[in-house]
C-alpha cells in the first residue's frame, strides 16, 4: 500500500462515462448512441462514429465522491474534482474541471475533449480529487477505483471480452442449467461480469447468432442480440440492487464495480428526475418494503430496453423484413 505525507479522503470514488461526440471540420457534431460505451467493462469505443474523418471527441463524464469531502472541518480545503486522460505512447495528459451538481453534493460532472492526434489507440481515464491540505495546494487526496479506456479506434466497447459469453448444450451441461433446456439463453449475473449461456441445444440458434448482412438471417440476428442484451441488463439490475451494502442508519450504498456503474447508469430511467442516490434509496425501499417493487418493473425493463438499443433493433428488423417482402413480390 502507498504512504502519503498527507491526511487521504477515505471512501470510493467512482468515474462514468455518460456521452460520447465527435466533431470533424466543417461537419456537424456527432452524438454516438449508447453502443458506444460500455458501463460493465468501463470502455468507450469512439471507432463506431460514422464521422470517420473526426478529430476532436468530447466526453461528458460524471463522478461520484465521497460525501466527507466537503464537510466542514476538514483537513482540507478548496476541494475539485479533476477529470485525467493518458496515453503513455504519446506521452498525452489532458485534464478537465468537474463542477458540482449541487452545493456541497456528491455528484459532479464535465465535459473533457480529446484530440484525436493525442492518442495513439488507447488512452485511460481516470478521475482525481483535488484539494489544499495543510496549506499545501494541489494534492491529490482521491482518485476512481477503477477507471474507463477510450478507443479511438476500436468498434467495440471491450477491454479484452464484453459480457462473458459460454456456448452450452443445456441438456448435458451443468446441473444448474439442465432444467432450462427450452430456454434459448440464461443470463447468470452473479460472477465478476456477467455471463450470457447461450442453449446449442436450441434449434437454429447458432446459426441464427452468427449470421450477418441484410437478409432475414442477419435481420432476425440484431433483433434477437438486443433482446439478449436487454436481458442482461435486467439481470444486472437485480443482482446488483440485490446486493448492496446498508449503512446504520439504512442508507443504502453503491456496490463497487460494475454492479455500481450498472446502477447509476439505469436509475435515471428507472426513478426519473431524482438524484442518483435519491433514486437508489427509493429503489430500495421499494424492494425491501411491503409494496412499490412490482409497480417498478416496467421501469426496470424499459431501462434495460433503451441501454440494448432493442427500440432500434426492433424498428430495423420491421423494415428490413417489409423491404425484403416488397423485393420478393415484385
Amino acid at each position: 500500500m502507498k504512504a502519503f505525507p498527507y491526511p487521504r479522503l477515505r471512501g470510493t470514488v467512482s468515474l462514468r462515462v455518460d456521452a460520447a461526440r465527435v466533431k470533424a471540420p466543417d461537419q456537424p457534431r456527432e452524438q454516438l448512441d449508447s453502443r458506444a460505451r460500455s458501463v460493465v467493462e468501463r470502455v468507450v469505443a469512439l471507432g463506431l462514429a460514422e464521422t470517420e474523418d473526426w478529430e476532436t471527441a468530447t466526453l461528458t463524464v460524471s463522478a461520484t465522491i465521497p460525501s466527507k469531502a466537503s464537510e466542514p472541518g476538514g483537513p482540507w480545503s478548496e476541494v475539485v474534482v479533476v477529470a485525467v486522460l493518458t496515453d503513455r505512447t504519446t506521452n498525452t495528459r489532458v485534464t478537465a474541471r468537474l463542477a458540482p451538481e449541487a452545493e456541497g453534493g456528491r455528484e459532479w460532472r464535465g465535459d473533457l475533449r480529446v484530440l484525436r492526434s493525442d492518442v495513439s489507440e488507447r488512452a485511460a481515464l481516470t478521475v482525481q480529487v483535488v484539494a489544499t491540505v495543510d496549506g499545501v495546494p494541489g494534492r491529490i487526496i482521491a482518485e476512481a477505483a477503477d477507471d474507463w479506456v477510450v478507443d479511438t479506434r476500436g468498434d467495440v466497447p471491450t477491454r479484452e471480452q464484453s459480457f462473458d459469453i459460454k456456448e452450452v448444450g443445456f441438456a448435458k451441461g451443468p446441473q444448474w442449467l439442465r432444467s432450462f433446456v427450452d430456454a434459448p439463453w440464461i443470463v447468470n449475473a452473479s460472477g465478476r461480469l456477467p455471463t450470457v449461456h447461450i442453449n446449442t441445444d436450441f434449434e437454429g440458434i447458432t446459426d441464427v447468432l452468427s449470421a450477418d448482412g441484410r437478409g432475414p438471417e442477419g435481420l432476425v440476428n440484431e433483433l434477437m442480440v438486443s433482446q439478449m442484451a436487454a436481458d442482461v441488463w435486467v439481470a444486472v439490475f437485480h443482482s446488483a440492487i440485490g446486493d448492496l451494502e446498508i449503512e446504520d442508519d439504512g442508507t443504502p450504498l453503491f456496490p463497487h464495480g460494475w454492479q455500481g456503474e450498472v446502477l447509476r447508469e439505469m436509475l435515471p430511467d428507472v426513478v426519473p428526475d431524482r438524484s442518483l442516490e435519491d433514486a437508489l434509496r427509493e429503489v430500495h425501499r421499494r424492494r425491501v418494503g411491503a409494496t412499490g417493487w412490482t409497480e417498478l418493473q416496467p421501469r426496470v425493463q424499459y431501462a434495460a430496453m433503451r441501454r440494448a438499443e432493442l427500440p432500434r433493433a426492433l424498428a430495423e428488423t420491421v423494415r428490413g423484413l417489409n423491404k425484403l417482402k416488397r423485393e420478393d413480390e415484385a
